[in-house]
């Protein structure tokens, strides 16, 4: 009984077919999915291995797995390796040569022998365990530097070989937010794949979501606090447009009218594994939301379009250390920071914020006033807190990791 009124209440709360999307995924597929993988590791216990690299993605082909799988392409790698993609949303209708896709959960006896045979396997978000000791496996994480306190919450298998860290500082608290020993040959830094978009000057990925310049092109990237699959909720503060700061349809609405007089154009992207039911927010004259489908549906990779804005906003998420990378403001939405459950990776989150924090309205217009006239007074503090975190400021983070798998 106590499960059937579990899922009329998330069914009230976030849809019928999202609820049963996740009954699917987590009752029929996972344990399908174990079941084959399973029999297959028998199967193919004697099978050789290939020259196959796997790749998962935080939203597929995006983060560090597709910067690498970008690179890879682009220096012809696909001519000795097969590639193999584990995917969460629909399969792309063009793959370049030697390029497969999967879907991540549901089981499948071609998806096994690759996993059962692949040379490389990396993960950013959903690890793939290895089955052979040959086998080499890449945590690279989709994203670093994150103030949520992740403790608990995430389980690194032993079977993987190396995990990605921004910088030797760094990594002491990472491997405490992994709940590994430390010091570890496992912990690698070579650089991120994702942050050698940062180094590439402008990208044109604006232009996927724009078709005209503005004097400002703000970003404003929240965390995940509600949804997922196992029916998160990260704050107890309600958001009652979905995102923190705005209260109400007439703040939105004025603010909108406050970027167009300025013309500057603020660029919303809903994380995505957030809960979209309650989202009050929608598209304007100069705000412009952008969910995981119409992500997917643009073809709009997070780091480039990054490269081409004049500042960002976001809040606990890694993307507002990464985007330190370009010295560039940033400010961090702390609205609910004291009713934020899984609380922060370091004591004083000073430590890793280089901007305003964002309490109410009235300071988003002052960040918003500040871009526009370019007044900053956190410069120096960005870049020191930029040479603390990350061991390399360059364009050659694919590069390293590529010869380091000696691939």
């Amino acid at each position: 009984m106590n499960v059937v009124k579990e899922i009329v209440s998330r069914t009230r709360e976030y849809g019928l077919k999202y609820v049963l999307k996740i009954i699917i995924k987590n009752r029929v597929y996972k344990p399908l999915n174990k079941f084959v993988m399973n029999i297959s590791k028998i199967i193919f216990k004697k099978v050789k291995i290939k020259n196959t690299i796997i790749i998962e993605s935080h939203n597929d082909f995006d983060t560090n797995g597709g910067a690498l799988y970008r690179y890879l392409i682009d220096n012809n790698y696909n001519e000795k390796y097969k590639i193999v993609w584990l995917i969460k949303n629909k399969k792309p209708k063009k793959l370049p040569r030697n390029v497969y896709c999967f879907n991540l959960i549901k089981p499948g006896f071609r998806k096994a022998y690759n996993i059962c045979t692949a040379k490389i396997i990396t993960c950013d978000d959903m690890i793939t365990e290895k089955v052979k000791n040959e086998q080499k496996v890449f945590y690279l994480t989709h994203g670093i530097g994150s103030l949520k306190n992740v403790r608990g919450k995430m389980n690194i298998p032993e079977s993987v070989d190396y995990i990605l860290t921004s910088s030797e500082r760094f990594a002491p608290i990472l491997a405490k937010q992994l709940s590994l020993e430390y010091p570890s040959s496992r912990i690698i830094s070579v650089g991120f794949p994702c942050h050698d978009y940062l180094y590439c000057g402008k990208t044109g990925e604006l232009g996927k979501i724009i078709n005209k310049e503005y004097k400002k092109h703000i970003l404003w990237m929240p965390t995940f606090r509600k949804g997922g699959g196992d029916w998160r909720n990260d704050s107890s503060m309600e958001q009652e447009m979905g995102i923190p700061l705005f209260h109400s349809v007439s703040e939105y609405e004025e603010f909108n009218n406050y970027l167009r007089k300025i013309d500057t154009v603020l660029i919303i992207k809903i994380h995505p594994m957030q809960n979209l039911s309650n989202l009050g927010i929608k598209t304007l004259s100069n705000i412009i939301v952008l969910t995981s489908e119409t992500v997917k549906n643009l073809n709009v990779d997070n780091y480039r379009l990054i490269a081409d804005v004049d500042a960002l906003i976001s809040d606990y998420s890694a993307i507002a250390t990464e985007f330190i990378h370009l010295n560039r403001p940033v400010a961090y939405v702390f609205e609910d920071a004291e009713y934020y459950k899984s609380g922060f990776c370091v004591d004083d989150p000073e430590e890793l914020t280089a901007g305003p924090k964002l309490y109410t309205m009235d300071d988003l217009y002052k960040f918003t006033d500040d871009v526009l006239n370019d007044k900053d007074t956190y410069e120096n503090k960005r870049i020191k807190l930029r040479n603390w975190m990350f061991d390399y400021q360059d364009s050659d983070n694919c590069r390293r990791l590529v010869e380091f798998m000696e691939i």
